[in-house]
């Protein structure tokens, strides 16, 4: 489906949209479960949280990895694209312009879903903090098979340090993407668009930077 209907255009695959909200529900779950087995809430118990946020992370590896396939094969990983250009102006804008009513410098379009800002963070996240996590928890995971591994010389503690510290930096991510799903043309325009796949025409057309390329 593509196009515009009514004023409004088809910018999140219904693909994108289930990964978007399963990744939500996982890391908000794998948090949960991983304050548990830390110690810091009581849930489902020790051993249960264990059990369940294991097989949480093994799905949320399989869920990564077919998260890649797809950008790799459909040419969304130019979505990804850096750049520094209009970086200064959008970060203005989040820092001064969107309270007096200044419009966006980088509307969202099907060309380009993601402003700098965004493409930045977001390559940050899906390149460098998720596999960090789940390398952390793959390592956690397998403690007991670290010598026949020949991993041996590792330490648990600092693997465990490491992972929360990761887990902090997700949850730190996660309550400023909710805070910024709330600064679209309503408070609810950005969640809307998430969950039908529709995004409101008010955008400009992007500019040569800003569209992929074939």
């Amino acid at each position: 489906m593509s196009g515009e209907n009514n004023g409004k255009f088809y910018l999140y695959t219904r693909y994108e949209r289930f990964w978007h909200w399963l990744q939500a529900a996982l890391i908000i779950a794998l948090a949960a479960t991983g304050f548990e087995v830390h110690g810091s809430l009581t849930l489902l118990g020790y051993k249960r949280a264990v059990t369940v946020h294991s097989a949480l992370g093994v799905a949320w590896l399989v869920a990564f990895a077919f998260f890649v396939f797809w950008i790799a094969t459909t040419g969304e990983w130019k979505q990804y694209v850096p750049t520094t250009k209009k970086m200064f102006e959008v970060m203005r804008f989040y820092g001064y312009g969107i309270f007096i009513g200044q419009p966006h410098p980088c509307p969202k379009t099907p060309d380009a879903k993601h402003n700098p800002l965004q493409r930045l963070t977001y390559l940050a996240l899906a390149a460098a903090l998720l596999p960090f996590m789940m390398a952390t928890g793959l390592l956690y995971y397998v403690y007991n098979d670290w010598a026949a591994l020949g991993l041996g010389g590792l330490s648990l503690s600092a693997v465990a340090l490491a992972h929360l510290l990761g887990a902090f930096a997700i949850l730190a991510f996660l309550v400023v993407h909710v805070y910024m799903t709330t600064t679209g043309h309503t408070p609810l325009a950005h969640v809307k668009a998430m969950c039908t796949g529709w995004e409101d025409t008010h955008a400009e057309k992007p500019e040569d930077w800003e569209k992929r390329t074939a």
